[in-house]
C-alpha cells in the first residue's frame, strides 16, 4: 500500500493524467489531495470530474484550500465574486462554460462539484504519523484548534516540528524550482504547476515522487 500525495492541481488536468499514468494507483493506495483543484489552469472541471472518478476507484482523501474556499464565498458575496476572478477564478468560470455561456457562470457548476466542495472535501487530514493540510500548521498548536488562516491561508515557513512529532505534507506555497521543498518534519508539494513548474504527486513513505505538466511529460525524483 502507497500513501499517494498531491499536489496543488489548479485546474491543470493534462499534468494530473499525465502523474496519474505514470503512478498508476493500486486498489490498496491511499491518494491525498491536498486543495486548489480550481483556478489559474484551464480545465477546474475536468479536474474536479476527473478526482469524482477517482473516488470510485480508490480511498481518495481531498482537502479544501484557499481557491475552493473563494469560489465558495464567491457564490454569495460579490466582493469576493470580483475579487475571486482576479486570482483564477476566470479560468474556472470559462471550464464551466456552454454554447449560451461563453464566458461561464457560477451557475453552471453542477451541483455534484458544490457537494463536493462543501462536503466531501476536509480542512485537514491525519493517520498515525502524517499531517496533510493545505497551508500550514503552527507547530505548539493541537491540529484540531488551528485557526483558518493557518490551515488555508499562511504561506509555509520553517517554525520546526508540529507538537504531535508527525510529518507535515502540505501545498499552498508554490515552490518556483519545481521541486518539492523538504526540511524534514515538513515537505511542501505545490510545485507551480499552473505556471512553469510541474504537479508532484509524492510516495509518502518511500520519498520517491512523480511530477507531469501541462506539456505532457514527466520526471521522477526523489527527496534528498
Amino acid at each position: 500500500m502507497r500513501n499517494l500525495a498531491i499536489g496543488d492541481v489548479h485546474g491543470c488536468l493534462t499534468a494530473l493524467e499525465t502523474v496519474l499514468t505514470i503512478v498508476q494507483p493500486q486498489k490498496d493506495d491511499r491518494l491525498f489531495f491536498l486543495g486548489d483543484y480550481v483556478d489559474r489552469g484551464p480545465d477546474a472541471r475536468g479536474v474536479i470530474d476527473r478526482i469524482l472518478q477517482l473516488r470510485q476507484q480508490h480511498e481518495v482523501t481531498c482537502l479544501i484550500g484557499n481557491h475552493e474556499i473563494m469560489m465558495l464565498t464567491a457564490r454569495e458575496d460579490q466582493g469576493m465574486y470580483l475579487s475571486w476572478l482576479g486570482y483564477g477564478g476566470e479560468e474556472t468560470l470559462a471550464s464551466y462554460a456552454d454554447d449560451d455561456a461563453a464566458d461561464g457562470s457560477l451557475d453552471l457548476v453542477p451541483e455534484r462539484h458544490w457537494q463536493f466542495l462543501e462536503s466531501i472535501c476536509q480542512p485537514y487530514f491525519e493517520t498515525d504519523d502524517t499531517i496533510f493540510v493545505h497551508a500550514n500548521v503552527l507547530p505548539e498548536v493541537p491540529l484540531d484548534r488551528q485557526d483558518e488562516t493557518t490551515l488555508f491561508w499562511n504561506r509555509f515557513t520553517n517554525r520546526g516540528p508540529h507538537r504531535s512529532g508527525k510529518k507535515v505534507i502540505c501545498g499552498h506555497t508554490s515552490q518556483k524550482s519545481g521541486l518539492p521543498l523538504d526540511v524534514g518534519h515538513s515537505i511542501v508539494i505545490d510545485t507551480w504547476v499552473y505556471g512553469d513548474g510541474w504537479l508532484t504527486c509524492l510516495d509518502v513513505d518511500s520519498g520517491h515522487f512523480c511530477q507531469g505538466n501541462q506539456a505532457g511529460k514527466h520526471r521522477l525524483g526523489v527527496l534528498a
